[in-house]
């Protein structure tokens, strides 16, 4: 399974919160040990303009 959370600073130490939804599937129980692996999501920019509408036929870069 994989989630993406974030991270929360708590006194000296960071915390990521577990959905509750991962927590059923996998049965979680407080004190249970597991595994992660950590890595920065990145950026898309997919939406970052908004109001500027699709792309149409006549925006096609190839029609030249």
């Amino acid at each position: 399974m994989q989630v993406i959370v974030k991270v929360k600073k708590i006194g000296g130490s960071f915390m990521a919160r577990i959905p509750s939804d991962a927590v059923k599937e996998l049965n979680l129980k407080e004190n249970d040990s597991i595994h992660l692996e950590m890595k920065k999501p990145r950026k898309t920019y997919l939406g970052i303009y908004k109001g500027i509408g699709q792309f149409t036929e006549d925006d096609r870069f190839d029609k030249i």
